[in-house]
Parts: C-alpha cells; structure tokens; sequence
C-alpha cells in the first residue's frame, strides 16, 4: 500500500502491522516453537493453517472462512487470529448492511423545488435513524455510515443512498434490531413529510417520500457466534496460561462467525493488540514487537497444551 513501512527495534508501522500480517509471522513462530516444545505435533495433533482472501468480504460469504468449512476443514479447536489484546475471546457479532436508496428526479439550483433533494430527505434519515436506534440491545452497536448523493454546490440530487452496519451478537437481537429498523425508516419518511411539506423547495420532496425511497440489503441473517463451550474456554485457559476476554466487553465482528452452531467445534479469537489502539486499516497502523512475540508464545503454549507428548519448558 501507500503507507510506508518501518521498523525502529521496537515497533513495526505500515499497513497489516497488526490485522494481520504481523500476526500472521507471529502465527508461524508460535507453531514452530510448539513443534519444538512437543516433537508429536503434526503426527498425534493436526494443525491446519487457513490465511484467506478478502475475509472482510467474506462476511457475506464470497470470500473467507465459509466455504472452507462448507468443505470440511474445522478442527475441535479453531482459532481466528484478530486482534484481542492476547485475550481469549469465545464470541464473535454478526452484522447486517441496510441500504437506504432515494431514485428522484434532479433539479438545477434556480429552480431546486422542481426536483427532488435527495440530500435532505436521506440527511434527515440519518440522524432520525441514529437517535431511533442506538443503544437498542446491549450486544450490538449501530453505525450510520456512508450517505452519497453528489460533488457539486449548483445542483439538486434526486437520487442518493445511505448505508448502516447494524452488529449483533444473538438472534434475537438480530430480529429485534431489524423489525425497529424497518418501522424507523417509516417513522422517519413520515415525520420528513410532515416538517417538509410546507416548503417549497422541500415539497415534491416531502409528497414523493415514501414512493422515491426504497430499503434493501447488502446483507442480513448471518449467524452469530455464541460462547457454547465455556468448559474449554476455562482448559485452554487454565492449561495455556491464556488471559480471557471479559465476558462484560462486547465481542466484534469477524469470520469465526461462520463456526457458529458447528457441532463438536471449539471456536474463539485471538491475536495481538487491539484495533482501534493500533489504527487497523488506517494510517499510522503498528504493531509493537513484544506484543507479537506474546502472542506467538501463547500460540505455542495453545498448541502444546492440546498434545499428548510434551518436552519440559
């Protein structure tokens, strides 16, 4: 990428320091430090190393984790490496994509009341959207994120869309967070008529609401990952001296959403740093030297305590 990469002894900086090409050598050097710590790895104990493409995109399931477990390939134990500050974390939120579109007709600014102005119909859905539906399941959060409709100062939009990512973390607030969704999308196309309909620029706007604004999703009733084996969540723990997630902080979203309801697979996340704290995706990403090494020795204190042979430490 863009990003330039450096090195000062102590801290890697450049894009995928920490999610996940750090992680991933860290990876590598925790199973070949377990292999040495227990020679049996590999014959009495499988490891299978997954690094997929596009697992962002893979939560709509063209790209990532699920058609490699379509296929068969899950283990008893089955570690997604993201970022967990070296905590065990045994959930994992779905999300669903609602888009907002507005199809009307464009106008010039001399005359912006002959169009309609999509710009403040899908403004206006978005902070009624956010004050309808933030803070509505303590597992979830809700991201009123990119609102598109046009560059120029002299022109009136017709059409336009809003995005929202809506995380979850069980079914039911999954259904929950949908039904509010829908209801406030008409809630708000309502109470836009009512404030707008009397200003003339606004009023085709406001009369057309309804019939010129349409909701679709980008994705939507994709599982989420529950804690369904707390019992070896406390052995891999206790065994590998792992530090766990606290069960009062929300989870995130990622691909070990695609384990959910897989019988007889142990699933959890783990990896280095944190990804607000070391700017994952963004500029000035980093990832500090000793948090990969702590997390490659967790790796291999994982993988040894799951052998039936091991050599002191």
């Amino acid at each position: 990428g863009e990003e330039p990469v450096t090195f000062d002894g102590a801290r890697f900086t450049g894009r995928g320091a920490i999610d996940a090409k750090g992680p991933a050598v860290a990876l590598l050097a925790g199973v070949r430090a377990a292999r040495e710590r227990a020679p049996s790895l590999g014959t009495t104990t499988s490891v299978l190393i997954q690094a997929v493409a596009g697992e962002e995109g893979g939560a709509m399931g063209v790209f990532g984790t699920r058609p490699l477990v379509e296929a068969g390939h899950i283990g008893r134990v089955n570690i997604f490496c993201e970022p967990t500050g070296c905590r065990l974390l045994p959930r994992a939120t779905a999300a669903m994509t609602p888009c907002l579109s507005v199809t009307g007709r464009d106008a010039i600014d001399d005359d912006p009341g002959a169009g309609h102005n999509a710009t403040v119909l899908l403004g206006f859905l978005a902070q009624h959207l956010a004050a309808d539906l933030c803070g509505l399941v303590p597992d979830g959060q809700v991201c009123v994120a990119g609102l598109h409709t046009g560059s120029l100062h002299n022109r009136v939009y017709g059409s336009g869309r809003l995005l929202l990512n809506i995380s979850y973390g069980s079914d039911e607030s999954a259904k929950l967070l949908e039904s509010a969704l829908i209801a406030s999308v008409d809630s708000g196309i309502a109470a836009f008529a009512e404030r707008f309909g009397g200003i003339p620029a606004l009023h085709a706007t406001a009369a057309d609401a309804a019939a010129i604004t349409t909701l679709s999703w980008l994705k939507r009733g994709l599982p989420a990952l529950a804690d369904t084996d707390p019992e070896m969540t406390e052995l891999l723990a206790r065994q590998a001296r792992l530090d766990r997630w606290p069960a009062t902080e929300p989870a995130f979203t990622c691909d070990a959403i695609w384990l959910a309801g897989v019988p007889g697979a142990y699933t959890a996340v783990y990896g280095p740093g944190d990804l607000a704290a070391n700017h994952a995706h963004a500029a000035g990403e980093y990832a500090e030297l000793a948090e990969l090494e702590r997390f490659a020795d967790g790796i291999s204190r994982l993988l040894t305590c799951l052998t039936d042979e091991r050599t002191p430490t």
